[in-house]
């Protein structure tokens, strides 16, 4: 067993889509409609284009328990997932001037480097280095 995708919800599909491309270095995979203004939307690493999916899942505003727990995450300073990179502190110079917004700067906890930052789209995401 293996994992293949990974949903993240999302407020505003085309801002996530942007955002996680442009911003966050990902590229689109599938961009499939499904119904009132969905979509199956997913991105992937550049680097790794048959790697695990991740579904910018538009349930936020088709599913009210969804977009109560994301707010409560958010509210509480809580990342919604985290992603691996190589260097915390080069991706968070890169990010920051790319104008996107942390609320936890780089900082050492035992054996991992993290930051944590706004999605855009309702969610914290953190980053993690492995020490």
């Amino acid at each position: 067993m293996k994992v293949k995708g990974i949903g993240i919800p999302v407020l505003d599909q085309d801002r996530a889509l942007k955002f996680y491309t442009e911003k966050l270095g990902f590229v689109k995979k599938h961009d499939v409609p499904v119904s009132d203004g969905n979509r199956w939307l997913t991105v992937v690493a550049k680097e790794e284009q048959e790697g695990t999916e991740i579904l910018l899942e538009p349930s936020p505003n088709n599913f009210e328990p969804a977009k109560v727990f994301q707010k409560a995450l958010k509210d509480a300073g809580i990342p919604y997932t985290q992603f691996d990179v190589h260097n915390v502190q080069e991706e968070y110079e890169r990010l920051v001037n790319l104008h996107v917004n942390f609320s936890v700067k780089p900082i050492i906890m035992g054996t991992v480097k993290i930051a944590v930052f706004d999605d855009t789209c309702g969610n914290n995401i953190q980053i993690v280095e492995m020490l």
